[in-house]
């Protein structure tokens, strides 16, 4: 059995890879239910409601805390004060790799 993706540790991308496509995409994405395909299938991403701000805003915090010990960096966008949009992708290659699925992963136990 695979190691589970919340396990794993971002590994640094300097590019040189290929995104991720087809068949090994799918199987990502069937382990990130929660999060969305874009539509060019180069980014995943989540939308995650919280009760008020201070909330909303230490979510944002715990996952800047992740993404630093990872090094693995996500589109964070708060607004409309309780909402709180994530987008990952790996801007090295221009698509997903599985360093944004980890991330996804990591980010799904914060919640």
């Amino acid at each position: 059995m695979p190691m589970s993706l919340v396990n794993k540790h971002c590994v640094p991308c300097e590019g040189g890879v290929a995104p991720l496509v087809g068949v090994e995409l799918n199987n990502y994405l069937n382990e990130a239910k929660n999060w969305s395909l874009s539509e060019d299938s180069k980014k995943i991403s989540r939308d995650f409601v919280f009760k008020n701000f201070k909330q909303a805003l230490d979510f944002v915090n715990k996952i800047g805390a992740v993404a630093e010990t990872q090094q693995h960096h996500p589109d964070i966008f708060l607004h409309e004060y309780k909402l709180v949009a994530i987008t990952l992708w790996t801007h090295a290659i221009g698509g997903l790799s599985e360093n944004d699925f980890i991330m996804a992963a990591k980010i799904d136990q914060l919640v």
